[in-house]
């Protein structure tokens, strides 16, 4: 069942992507080659707490983080821990924050030191997807119409969209109906009304679009071990055009 959020909901959800936004901006000013994951997630616990928010993943599941962190050929749902970020990785970092009962969750992909143009050109048309998606987020489109431009435009740069993990419905709980895919043709799914709020989240690879489960049963990567980018915004519909939750000022 798709929720629609009232006016007094969605200023909610947007309070706590505030939070979403400027914890991501810290973490990027933070991240450098010899930083752990795990100390990211320190940052981003100890930030999202003082704001006045909680980390939604922290427990989700059972899941021991309070962001995800995903670096290289890891498409999402990275552990953070021990591991040490090298020049030239790049990490998709994940934030969900809960703030009066409401969720908001945003992703990017930041490179660590310098990274190859390969790496560069992969994290722009990867972003670049995802506000193409946001583009068709309008009154009387459907949920394919986001998902068709998101496949067009990662496609048309050369590269693969994940088909087996897909954006969602957000508000109270993380995840609420109805999915949103990354990829399909257009004027499919539900038609986008007034009030609805989706976590629209382009999963792109360099190589192909296939990807398996590690051992830890959380993270997941390219079966290819080619590198992988996530950018993911809040958005709701309104009927003004769509406004994005997980931007600071917003």
């Amino acid at each position: 069942m798709i929720i629609r959020k009232s006016h007094v909901e969605i200023e909610k959800i947007a309070r706590a992507g505030k939070i979403v936004r400027s914890c991501l901006d810290m973490l990027a000013r933070e991240i450098q080659p010899g930083i752990t994951t795990g100390e990211l997630d320190r940052m981003a616990e100890k930030f999202i707490r003082q704001e006045g928010g909680t980390p939604t993943f922290k427990g989700y599941q059972g899941f021991p983080g309070s962001i995800c962190a995903s670096p290289n050929d890891m498409v999402v749902h990275g552990i953070p821990g021990k591991a040490k970020l090298r020049e030239g990785d790049i990490l998709g970092v994940d934030v969900g924050v809960t703030m009066d009962g409401y969720v908001a969750d945003a992703a990017v992909t930041l490179a660590v030191g310098e990274i190859s143009q390969e790496a560069q050109d992969l994290l722009r048309a990867t972003e670049e997807s995802l506000m193409k998606g946001i583009e068709q987020c309008l009154l009387g489109n459907r949920v394919g119409d986001i998902s068709h431009a998101v496949q067009m435009h990662a496609e048309s740069r050369g590269y693969s969209v994940v088909k087996s993990m897909v954006g969602h419905g957000v508000g109270k709980d993380m995840h609420e109906d109805p999915q949103v895919p990354n990829f399909g043709p257009p004027g499919q799914g539900p038609e986008l009304r007034e009030g609805m709020v989706l976590a629209i989240e382009p999963m792109i690879n360099l190589g192909g679009f296939e990807v398996e489960i590690g051992d830890d049963s959380w993270a997941i990567y390219t079966k290819d071990g080619s590198l992988s980018a996530h950018f993911e915004h809040t958005v709701a519909i309104t009927a003004k055009g769509p406004r994005i939750l997980t931007l600071v000022g917003r």
